[in-house]
């Protein structure tokens, strides 16, 4: 039976370059995710876009003297760029800048607002004399009341995830002039979070398939008792209160970002030339799946769903497969001390399926995860090249060569080989459990063992040997390899799909690798085959020292 699945993708702030945190988080795993059921032959959408509106992109422009809109708009075409190459297969990747974002979350807020769940209330807000504005939270600094964290932020730890307000800083200044901050009052709106307290909790706790730290971590917020936050924020930068009388306040980015899984969701529709078929997505049976980082949680399993309770109709979060993160040589990514692996200059020198292959392997999924270059050259030439690349190098050149450019004739397929045909046929079956329940880093370590299964195979019936004196039982050999190796391009596909691509094209495949479907499809003898080229590129040592000392670290 046909799915619906939504994959909602975490939005990037555009103040910054992707670097392969973001990647390894929320952008490959969402992909992996959306191509394995488009294969299965699901209905699914892919959205997401640049988070334009958020303190971040102000406090940027005012770093390099634009305007926030030249900002935004430069950093998401710099996120379409790297996604390209990355081949994040987005049906949709917007911006928070809209007229149909600003039109949908105005609706939202109205339609809370007239159910009583927003509600107005004076606050005594940061202001600092020397700047003379309020300061929204990122532009209030301290440390952290839960974990000691110096540079922790006005709304949220970066450290330990904890949501807070500037009042709750230690030591608060203004990031801008290190001025200490006065408090003045000032009218604003906020969410009844409480409201939603029991809801929440009982939802939460039915969710068995969730992670378990996605679920922990959101079950103690929630034990530990909700409260009102404001949704709105005295900045001209934003989407506008559609109220009279408030023009120097816009909706709080925490509270109109969220929404822009929504708003995504009603622009794709509109552009698909049906503006009703986002509804598919979103109600019934349909299920939606959030692909963030452990940092976005609280946001999707109790602010987001909030909203969503309050303004009704609208299915709730079926999964959030939050990540854990990704660690450099160690150390967390960070833009301010410019410590990342940025995605456009990983680009200038290497290719993106070795990078997919790398950061699925070692995947975030239940504990923080670290990436060096030593690893990235290690899983290239050990797995890709000399295991996968290999495989599929070795049988299609020999039966190119050896059997006029086509899949030969079978012959009886003996024991050990129809041991190999059914571990392919297992590999599809385990594969399958696998992805749909989000468990990305098992499921490629059990199509690679595919691979080393297959080679081993090889090893044992030496084809190239046997031709001399049995011509038939080197093509039956031949034969069952070609099997898998059709089987595994399509197992693959997800996480590499450009070489699964070109695998395609060798087999002389001329369809689209995702309408073959999620099956194991035994070759056609007599089939056609293009001329193999090599599909990975061995790397050289040396890359690993030049590649660490480009991060300012010293090799090991």
């Amino acid at each position: 039976m046909t799915e619906h699945i939504l994959i909602a993708v975490a939005w990037p702030y555009a103040n910054s370059r992707l670097h392969l945190g973001h990647v390894a988080g929320a952008y490959l795993p969402a992909d992996i995710f959306a191509r394995y059921h488009r294969m299965k032959g699901n209905c699914v959408i892919m959205v997401s876009g640049s988070d334009q509106h958020g303190t971040p992109v102000t406090i940027r422009a005012e770093a390099e003297g634009k305007t926030p809109a030249e900002v935004a708009g430069s950093y998401h075409q710099l996120f379409l760029e790297d996604f390209d190459k990355l081949g994040i297969s987005w049906d949709l990747f917007t911006t928070t800048r809209t007229d149909n974002h600003e039109k949908t979350a105005q609706e939202i807020f109205l339609k809370l607002l007239d159910q009583g769940y927003i509600y107005k209330q004076s606050v005594s807000q940061p202001w600092c004399d020397k700047c003379k504005r309020f300061l929204p939270d990122r532009y209030v600094e301290g440390t952290c009341p839960m974990c000691k964290s110096t540079g922790a932020r006005g709304d949220q730890c970066e450290q330990c995830g904890k949501p807070m307000n500037p009042s709750d800083l230690i030591g608060a200044h203004c990031r801008t002039c290190d001025t200490q901050p006065i408090y003045k009052e000032s009218e604003h709106f906020f969410l009844k979070l409480s409201a939603f307290e029991r809801p929440l909790l009982a939802w939460v706790q039915s969710q068995p398939h969730w992670r378990a730290n996605v679920q922990n971590f959101t079950a103690r917020y929630l034990q530990e008792g909700l409260h009102d936050r404001a949704i709105t924020r005295d900045i001209d930068w934003g989407v506008p209160l559609p109220l009279s009388g408030y023009d120097g306040k816009r909706l709080y980015v925490w509270f109109e970002a969220v929404i822009g899984y929504l708003s995504a969701s009603k622009e794709w529709a509109q552009k698909s030339g049906n503006s009703e078929a986002w509804r598919h997505f979103w109600d019934g049976e349909a299920r939606g799946y959030y692909f963030i980082g452990k940092d976005n949680i609280p946001f999707h399993t109790i602010v987001w769903p909030a909203i969503l309770l309050g303004y009704g109709g609208l299915n709730l979060p079926y999964d959030v497969p939050a990540n854990e993160f990704l660690t450099i040589e160690s150390q967390k990514f960070s833009k301010s001390r410019n410590l990342a692996v940025w995605v456009s200059d990983y680009f200038e020198r290497y290719q993106a399926d070795p990078l997919r292959y790398l950061l699925s392997a070692n995947m975030p999924e239940t504990s923080d995860t670290d990436f060096s270059w030593r690893e990235f050259v290690r899983r290239n030439n050990d797995e890709l090249v000399s295991t996968y690349g290999n495989l599929v190098q070795r049988v299609l050149t020999f039966t190119y060569t050896r059997f006029d450019g086509a899949v030969p004739e079978h012959g009886e397929i003996d024991a050990v080989s129809h041991a190999l045909l059914d571990k392919a046929q297992n590999t599809f079956d385990v594969v399958d459990k696998l992805i749909s329940g989000c468990h990305f880093k098992e499921a490629i370590r059990v199509a690679m063992a595919l691979a080393q299964e297959s080679n081993r195979y090889l090893d044992e019936k030496a084809p190239w040997k046997v031709i001399k004196d049995d011509r038939q039982a080197a093509a039956t050999s031949l034969y069952v390899a070609i099997a898998v190796i059709t089987a595994l391009k399509t197992i693959l596909y997800p996480f590499i799909p450009f070489s699964s691509e070109k695998v395609h094209a060798y087999l002389g495949l001329s369809s689209r690798i995702e309408d073959d479907g999620w099956k194991l499809t035994m070759p056609q003898p007599g089939g056609k085959l293009n001329p193999p080229q090599v599909l990975f590129t061995k790397l050289d040592e040396s890359v690993v020292e030049e590649e660490t000392l480009r991060m300012g670290f010293s090799p090991i």
